[in-house]
Parts: C-alpha cells; sequence; structure tokens
C-alpha cells in the first residue's frame, strides 16, 4: 500500500510539477515573474528612447547642414551682385573718363589750333611767336621752390614731349650754344630790340653761335637735359646774355603780341 501510495504520490507530484511547470509563466505570481518583465518593458522604452533622440539629432544635423549651404549660397548669391554692380560702376566710371579725357583733348587741340592761328597773325605782323607751338605754360616766372639755387624760378616753363620743336620767339643773332650746367643743353639769342631769350633742357640744338634767326624759326628740341625734372622748355627773357638779369617773360612776350 505504502508503495502504491507513494508511486500514486510521485505520480501526483510528476504531474503537479509538470502542470505547475506548464501553467508557471501564465500564473505566476506577482512577487515571481513581474520584475523580469517590468525589467524587459523599461529597457525596450529606454531603446525606444534612445532611437529617437538619435533620429531628431540626425534632423538637426540634416537642418544645420541645410541652413549652412543656404546661407553660403545666399553669401555666393550677394557676392555676385556685387560683382556685377562692381563692374558696371566700372565700366560707367571708365566711359565717364573716357568722355572727359576725349573732351580735353578736342579742347587742347582746339587752344592749339588757336593758338597757332594767333601766332601765325601776330607773326606776321610784329615777327614774334611763342616758342613752343599750342603749349600752355606751368610753372609760373618767380614762383618760390628749392629747386632752383636762388629759391624762385627764373622764367617760364613749357611742358612738352622729347623732341617736340622749339623756335626763336622773334628775329635775332645767336649768341650761346651749348652746355649751361643746370640748364643743360641751351640756347640764347640776342633780339634786334637789344632784348634776350633763353631756351634751356634742350634735347638737341639746331644753331651755331653768330647765326642770324628769324622768328618762328626752329633753333632746337625740347628735353630734359641739366636739373630737370622731365622734358619741358625752360624759357627766359632777359636784359643781358647771363643769368642773374631776367625779367617777366610773360611781359615781354605780350609787348610783342603773343599770349602765353
Amino acid at each position: 500500500m505504502r508503495t502504491r501510495a507513494g508511486l500514486a504520490g510521485a505520480a501526483v507530484l510528476t504531474v503537479t510539477g509538470v502542470v505547475g511547470a506548464a501553467a508557471t509563466p501564465a500564473i505566476a505570481a506577482p512577487g515571481e515573474g513581474s520584475g523580469t518583465y517590468a525589467l524587459g518593458f523599461v529597457q525596450a522604452m529606454a531603446v525606444g528612447d534612445t532611437i529617437a533622440d538619435d533620429v531628431r539629432a540626425q534632423a538637426r544635423a540634416q537642418q544645420r547642414v541645410a541652413d549652412a549651404a543656404e546661407e553660403r549660397a545666399a553669401e555666393e548669391r550677394a557676392a555676385e551682385k556685387r560683382e556685377v554692380a562692381e563692374e558696371r560702376a566700372a565700366r560707367a566710371a571708365k566711359a565717364v573718363q573716357e568722355r572727359e579725357a576725349a573732351q580735353e583733348r578736342r579742347a587742347a587741340e582746339k587752344r592749339a589750333n588757336e593758338r597757332a592761328d594767333r601766332s601765325a597773325e601776330r607773326r606776321s605782323v610784329t615777327g614774334y611767336v611763342d616758342p613752343v607751338a599750342g603749349v600752355d605754360t606751368t610753372t609760373a616766372y618767380k614762383q618760390a621752390g628749392a629747386s632752383w639755387s636762388s629759391g624762385k624760378h627764373s622764367g617760364i616753363d613749357f611742358p612738352a614731349g622729347t623732341g617736340t620743336p622749339v623756335r626763336s620767339v622773334g628775329p635775332g643773332t645767336v649768341v650761346t650754344v651749348g652746355w649751361g650746367g643746370a640748364y643743360g643743353n641751351q640756347i640764347v639769342i640776342r633780339h634786334d630790340d637789344g632784348k634776350y631769350t633763353q631756351y634751356a633742357h634742350l634735347s638737341a640744338t639746331r644753331v651755331s653761335a653768330g647765326q642770324k634767326v628769324d622768328g618762328g624759326q626752329r633753333i632746337g628740341a625740347v628735353g630734359s637735359t641739366g636739373n630737370s625734372t622731365g622734358p619741358h622748355l625752360h624759357f627766359e627773357a632777359r636784359n643781358g646774355a647771363h643769368y642773374g638779369s631776367d625779367f617777366n617773360p610773360v611781359t615781354y612776350l605780350a609787348g610783342k603780341g603773343v599770349d602765353v
């Protein structure tokens, strides 16, 4: 009987154990399986939050990249607009400069032609002309400056390119031809009225001492010899042949009907 009971009890136990084992997942007591489930749920939520954070971070990074690209594109468009505007402004300024330069050239040509006409008229009456045809003077007579040993300019200047013809202002006789120190290559002429004129910084001379010349006759060419900062004719009117006897050459020429 004990054996049977023992066997029966073992069978019951076996069955109960099997049943219990099979039923455990479905009827687990609160203190037994709920902890594992809760931990799994929390872990799943944590993984979900991490993925969501990564997605949001990627979205923000992509937005920053897109914003930076748009900003660069906007800057490039603005730079292109500025470049176009600057090019237009430069072309407009260049066009204005070219028009002004052309106007100045035309005005200079007109002045030169008018002066040449006046010189021709005066020459026929007085025999005197300006020393360089159609060129306006720059440095004035007696203008102060450290460039001259006396501290003042002893003549007037006619700026012109090297080789521009230089002519005797009136009839007379050549007194001096040659090197004049600070004056460079020079010519001095004694005119029929007893006054003298000097032509300095010449690049070339075409007369010799003692030679008779007429008003308007070519005697040399503009240069930059001696104490000179650039090609021009230094012209003086003198009471004598030598330095220091100068007087206002503008007044002298005006008295001969020549306007410089």
